[in-house]
């Protein structure tokens, strides 16, 4: 089998292709990334595998895309511009990425008659004060990132009800693990804790999220490639519903660190205050469940920033 991960530099593409190679080392896997904010080169850099190769291109580049997806048999889109804060500041990378890149993505499967599994997120669905948004739940995007995740959601539904394309929507939760860029929360405080930095917290810090070790959610992915409908969507969920101020708690406590490198700051304009996702169709119907309680995970993530301090 061969094939295409977009965004396979980044750091849930770059952890699933390295499960595939470890998992099944004769796939034949092309990874197109365009080594913008997220990717780093050094996440695949020990990759020996003769069956792994990468291109450098963007997933807006039409015509690579669809020379790309013409000679393979399977799509995993992972490239998207996700940090909410620079969505924000600047919301049109995130149109051109999440939406635009996903509409030529579609095209150039509908072309070739191939299959793909988009990439998606719990924050399609907004802040929810109470429940779970199960698959069927509206959205409700309060940032651009999320409004453009949403948006390549539709995208995909209209090509299976009007293309009948083959495309499996998988939505997940907060991951974190090894090789997540230094912006994203656990990261920037297992960093800032180690030089003794004083670690910022927005707002009051109670806002809740759940999390996912990245390799579980890599597994899930595989499982709906292996077991998941056609035109369907699966929320992939750790159950690890914890608030910021909790984990900074955590990791301090792991780390041996004082909590008074805490402190509060200004909160980011339109702050959603819960995710949460239902995850229980993935678990009843494909037989998946995540591996890593958060504690697990939580120190096998710290361990590896601390090991790889040149990464």
């Amino acid at each position: 089998m061969k094939i295409l991960v977009t965004g396979g530099l980044g750091f849930i593409g770059s952890n699933f292709i390295l499960k595939v190679l470890e998992k099944y080392p004769k796939i034949s896997i092309t990874n197109v990334d365009a080594c913008l904010n997220g990717s780093n080169l050094k996440n695949l850099a020990g990759i020996k595998n003769s069956n792994y190769k990468f291109i450098g291109g963007n997933i807006t580049n039409k015509s690579l895309v669809e020379k790309l997806v013409a000679g393979t048999d399977l799509v995993f889109n992972f490239a998207a511009e996700s940090h909410v804060d620079r969505s924000i500041s600047d919301p049109r990378p995130f149109i051109d990425s999440n939406i635009i890149g996903v509409y030529i993505i579609l095209e150039a499967i509908r072309k070739h008659k191939k299959k793909m599994i988009q990439i998606s997120t719990d924050e399609v669905f907004g802040s929810l004060k109470s429940g779970s948004a199960n698959e069927v739940f509206p959205f409700n995007p309060s940032s651009p990132y999320a409004a453009s995740k949403a948006s390549a959601e539709m995208l995909v539904k209209s090509y299976v009800t009007t293309y009948d394309s083959d495309v499996i929507i998988t939505r997940c939760t907060n991951n974190y693990g090894p090789r997540q860029s230094p912006e994203k929360l656990i990261p920037k405080v297992i960093l800032l804790a180690e030089k003794n930095q004083k670690i910022p917290i927005y707002g009051n810090g109670k806002n809740i999220r759940d999390w996912i070790f990245v390799l579980d959610h890599c597994n899930a992915i595989l499982k709906v490639l292996l077991k998941g409908k056609k035109g369907e969507s699966y929320n992939i969920a750790g159950k690890n519903e914890v608030s910021n101020i909790t984990i900074v708690k955590k990791i301090l406590n792991i780390m041996g660190k004082s909590k008074e490198l805490m402190y509060f700051i200004k909160d980011r304009p339109g702050h959603d205050f819960r995710y949460s996702l239902n995850s229980e169709k993935i678990y009843n119907e494909l037989h998946w469940k995540p591996t890593y309680s958060f504690e697990k995970g939580l120190e096998r993530t710290i361990s590896w920033y601390i090991e790889n301090k040149e990464w």
